[in-house]
This record gives C-alpha cells, structure tokens and sequence, in this order.
C-alpha cells in the first residue's frame, strides 16, 4: 500500500460521514395478547418445516447428488 491510500480512502469516505443519520424512534410496549402455548407451537413447527426439513432432506440425499449420471 502506499502513502497516499489512507489520504484518498479519507478524501472519498469524507463527504460521507458529514451526512445526518435519522434515528429511528422505537418504543416497545407490552403485547396486547399473550401468545398462547398453541400459537408459540404452531409456530415452531412451521419454521421448522419451512427452514430445517428441506436441508435435512437435500443433507440426506447428498450422495445421490455426487452420483454423474
């Protein structure tokens, strides 16, 4: 690297920096209704079918994958 990088990554980030970030105003209140243990369940097994089964399925089927046909 050379002397002058830090000098130009600083003249080309500097406009940047000057720029105003909005803030996001976030404020957390308690649920109005709790979550059941049904709707926590359902939930659950949702994601887990959505995200988990498929690449267990693709894991378990890796050899037929590796086969050239």
């Amino acid at each position: 690297m050379s002397v002058l990088t830090p000098l130009l990554l600083r003249g080309l980030t500097g406009p940047a920096r000057r720029l105003p970030v909005p803030r996001a105003q976030i404020h957390s209140k308690p649920p109005r209704e709790q979550l059941g243990t049904m709707d926590i369940a359902i939930g659950l097994t949702s994601c887990f079918l959505c995200f988990l089964l498929p690449s267990g399925w693709v894991l378990s089927h890796m050899e037929n994958y590796k086969k050239r046909e």
